[in-house]
């Protein structure tokens, strides 16, 4: 069979099992967040953390709830790591540096799970385990409220309220992430990811010494870490790593769970406002986006010319031959194109256009299908956006599932896609025009350039995917990823339960004849074709600079 038939019919597969759970998973999540029931476990941590789950917040209150329980996750993820020397089960490791403390702090609380570190090297039991485990939840779970928030503000009309913010945590984590992670465990463990407590050990005699390797409850960690869109390894290599990632029936499952809950929450948002069609048109415009890139990527990825390419198959520099090129390539879009960034292969040693179109699936927002919950909400502002512009084209005031699209509501949007590109491009230059950061390129030219405007990239929006090449354990890149991180996660959340209070507060408007029919694939044109006007206009410069005048030098 050939490599490219093999990755088609993986393609097929995966295509397959996620529209055999998009309508159950789909559904249930929406009836998760639309019961009025409290089962016994969570009201015995409604009741450990002082919340009235039963108390309807406006956006304000709502607001403050995400950031005060993030704020304290930084505080308590940032002691545990400063505090690790002195704990059981650190495997002898020191205690994390103030400035990477931090940087890992912000990351997994922000969903990005950057990773300046090796985590077999640095982190003990704890801090895996009862630290960064623990935020692969519940970051994911609170992305899941924002976008519920947002959906309620459709559905809902003449009232600010936009449900309980600890409800919906506490309900995202029990009744949706941890039952399927528990599976997902389950099924890891079967295909061979390992699951202990174990022990720095030796596993045997290389070139005259021995290699050691750190047991750990990886399954457990690996399951939530792709299920909740995080992305950060157990092990340096991540999902390139046999302990994370054994077989070729593992990766596909992994590419599975990184997928299931974006694609699912599109019927999710369809139910909840009484209108399945609106949200299968969500869904296609995130197919069309994720099918578009992953052909490319594969085209670009086998395409390579030279007598290297030529003996290999295609750019296998970088990639694990357990995958090949088709599981590396549908892999890497999927990461990209939410905000897991997870890896199986080296995204440095891709081909040029293969970096750039990584590059350019987190620059759209990571909204094809995007992170669990972000990826919901950040395709509904681009909806917004496109209305809007439908509505200039024909002089009337547009409106979105009978909400008028108002200066105050399009102000809302305007804010949301301008923060990270600000931060991204602000960022970036920053660190070309002083010099300590410029020495930790390990290439230079194009590519190099491409390594720091991928972390900036990676940061801002909540990936946490590496080019690779990149020194990035330094005090400038631990302070300002890390800075980008929680920004790019909290600042747009700002603008997106702003919104939402404004449009639950509206009278709905009636459809007429002159309505935009959202629902029609019509719209979803014009969704994916705004999506790809405004990033482009956007980043073009930047990756002008970078992957395209690499791959063009090719």
């Amino acid at each position: 069979m050939s490599p490219v038939l093999a990755g088609v019919l993986q393609l097929l597969a995966l295509v397959v099992a996620l529209g055999l759970s998009y309508r159950p998973l789909g559904d249930h999540m929406a009836r998760v967040y639309s019961s009025e029931k409290h089962y016994k476990p969570e009201k015995w941590i409604y009741k450990a953390i002082g919340a009235n789950p039963s108390v309807e917040m406006r956006w304000p209150a709502y607001l403050r709830g995400v950031l005060a329980f993030s704020a304290v996750s930084v505080l308590f993820l940032y002691g545990l790591q400063r505090l690790q020397g002195s704990l059981p089960g650190s495997l002898g490791f020191a205690s994390i540096d103030p400035d990477q403390a931090f940087n890992t702090a912000a990351s997994f609380v922000a969903n990005t799970n950057w990773q300046s570190y090796s985590g077999e090297q640095a982190m003990g039991h704890v801090v895996q385990t009862g630290g960064l485990a623990v935020q692969n939840f519940v970051s994911a779970a609170v992305g899941m409220a924002v976008a519920v928030a947002l959906v309620r503000g459709f559905a809902r009309s003449r009232t600010g309220e936009l449900g309980n913010f600890w409800a919906d945590l506490v309900r995202g984590v029990v009744r949706i992430l941890l039952p399927i992670s528990v599976v997902g465990a389950l099924v890891l463990v079967a295909c061979g990811a390992i699951q202990n407590f174990a022990g720095i050990h030796e596993v045997g005699q290389f070139t005259g010494g021995t290699q050691q390797w750190n047991g750990g409850a990886v399954a457990s960690q690996e399951v939530i870490k792709e299920l909740g869109t995080n992305g950060g390894g157990y092990f340096n290599a991540n999902s390139a790593h046999p302990f994370e990632n054994p077989n070729g029936l593992s990766n596909l499952f992994e590419i599975y769970l990184i997928l299931v809950i974006p694609f699912a929450l599109t019927r999710t948002f369809g139910r909840m406002v009484g209108s399945l069609r609106q949200g299968y048109a969500i869904l296609g415009t995130m197919a069309v986006i994720w099918l578009g890139f992953t052909a490319l990527m594969m085209w670009t990825e086998f395409a390579g010319r030279g007598p290297a390419f030529e003996l290999a198959g295609g750019a296998m520099e970088g990639k694990e031959t357990r995958f090949g090129i088709s599981a590396s390539a549908i892999f890497s879009v999927a990461t990209t194109l939410t905000s897991t960034g997870a890896v199986n292969s080296f995204h440095s040693s891709n081909t040029g256009f293969g970096g750039g179109i990584n590059l350019l699936g987190m620059q759209l927002g990571e909204i094809a299908p995007g992170g669990v919950g972000s990826g919901l909400y950040g395709m509904l502002i681009m909806a917004i956006i496109a209305v809007f512009i439908a509505g200039l084209m024909v002089g009337r005031t547009p409106e979105y599932l009978g909400k008028k699209i108002g200066t105050r509501e399009i102000k809302f949007a305007a804010c949301y896609i301008l923060v990270t590109p600000a931060l991204v491009l602000g960022f970036t230059a920053a660190s070309f025009v002083l010099d300590t950061p410029a020495h930790s390129m390990t290439n230079s030219g194009a590519h190099g350039f491409s390594e720091i405007l991928y972390a900036f990239t990676s940061g801002a929006n909540n990936n946490g995917s590496a080019f690779a090449g990149l020194n990035a354990d330094t005090q400038w890149f631990n302070s300002t990823i890390g800075i980008a991180m929680l920004l790019g996660r909290f600042l747009p959340m700002v603008f997106v339960l702003a919104l939402a209070g404004s449009l639950a507060e509206q009278t709905p408007v009636p459809e007429t004849a002159g309505t935009l029919r959202t629902e029609k694939p019509l719209f979803t044109g014009l969704l994916v074709g705004t999506i790809m006007i405004i990033t482009g206009l956007t980043y073009f410069p930047a990756l002008a600079l970078g992957p395209l005048a690499e791959g063009l030098a090719a």
